[in-house]
């Protein structure tokens, strides 16, 4: 069996499916499942348990996968080591991230990046959706929250700070709130997420009390830039990432209502995570961008 045969059955297995592997590849699944059959016929033993919706590995296949697969790794390690002597890092780099987070961080740092590592290609997926990397084939993803569970490696790009804030056009006819209280006798944008439409949570130093806040309004979305663009058009008070306001703050298009409080809804201590799956090497591109964001992005741990 050659590498391209290896290749085949790994992603195979990954995605679960002859026809998600056929449409990737642009080819009939009739032709994955002719592969597989002619592979399964000169190794003298079923790879693949087959239904009418999935496959799944039978139990000779995984152990022969577990093996392949390292091999396979050894030999893109190999290439990877000997094309960076002197073309630095190469391939495609699969991404996702946040639709709000892309377009507003990653997306203009991408020059930057090309300019550096003209031999990676990027291949970007930004989605609100949660992605499963493995099945997707995911290099690199870029994730929001307090922590990060399951079975990848995480590394911190840098903390969030939520903030609540409101356009000059809206304070002007709205007028200012004094305390954080005053939030729940006012319409408020939120987003349409468990908490964050619901309630916000306030504490005025890094261990006082916390206080929270009930939050209701006519207006709910489930994009942060389109919550950020309704804050700018003055259409009431919004809970927003410090990431997606700060040129706007330093700019005076919105204004921080309670710069003396941390704000929350759900924890305090929350941040923005790079995730890769768990494989025995990492490829020169992934590297090449985490060391890249980590150095570009402001606010890096």
């Amino acid at each position: 069996m050659n590498l391209n045969d290896a290749r085949l059955l790994i992603e195979i297995a990954r995605r679960g499916s002859f026809a998600e592997v056929a449409r990737d590849r642009g080819v009939d699944p009739s032709w994955v499942s002719r592969m597989v059959a002619g592979i399964e016929q000169a190794l003298g033993f079923r790879l693949f348990q087959r239904t009418t919706r999935r496959v799944a590995l039978t139990e000779a296949g995984e152990i022969y996968l577990r093996r392949i697969q390292l091999i396979a790794e050894e030999l893109d390690q190999a290439r990877d080591d000997a094309l960076a002597v002197t073309r630095g890092p190469v391939g495609i780099l699969r991404m996702t991230a946040t639709v709000a987070f892309g377009q507003t961080v990653l997306v203009p740092l991408i020059p930057q990046f090309r300019n550096v590592y003209p031999g990676v290609a990027l291949d970007l997926l930004l989605t609100d959706a949660t992605v499963n990397l493995v099945s997707d084939r995911i290099d690199l993803a870029i994730r929001h929250g307090p922590s990060v569970t399951g079975d990848m490696v995480v590394t911190k790009l840098r903390t969030t700070r939520y903030r609540v804030c409101a356009s000059p056009t809206y304070l002007a006819q709205a007028g200012a709130p004094t305390h954080p209280q005053e939030l729940a006798h006012r319409p408020c944008l939120r987003f349409a997420l468990p908490g964050f439409r619901s309630r916000w949570l306030f504490r005025e130093a890094t261990a006082g009390p916390v206080i929270e806040v009930e939050v209701g309004g006519d207006i709910t979305v489930s994009g942060g830039l389109a919550l950020h663009s309704l804050a700018l058009a003055g259409e009431g008070p919004a809970l927003l990432a410090d990431w997606l306001i700060e040129a706007d703050i330093a700019a005076g298009r919105l204004i921080d209502l309670f710069p003396g409080w941390q704000v929350t809804a759900t924890s305090f201590e929350t941040a923005v995570w790079l995730l890769y799956p768990s494989r025995s090497f990492l490829p020169r591109k992934v590297r090449a961008m985490i060391d890249f964001l980590k150095a570009s992005v402001e606010g890096g741990a």
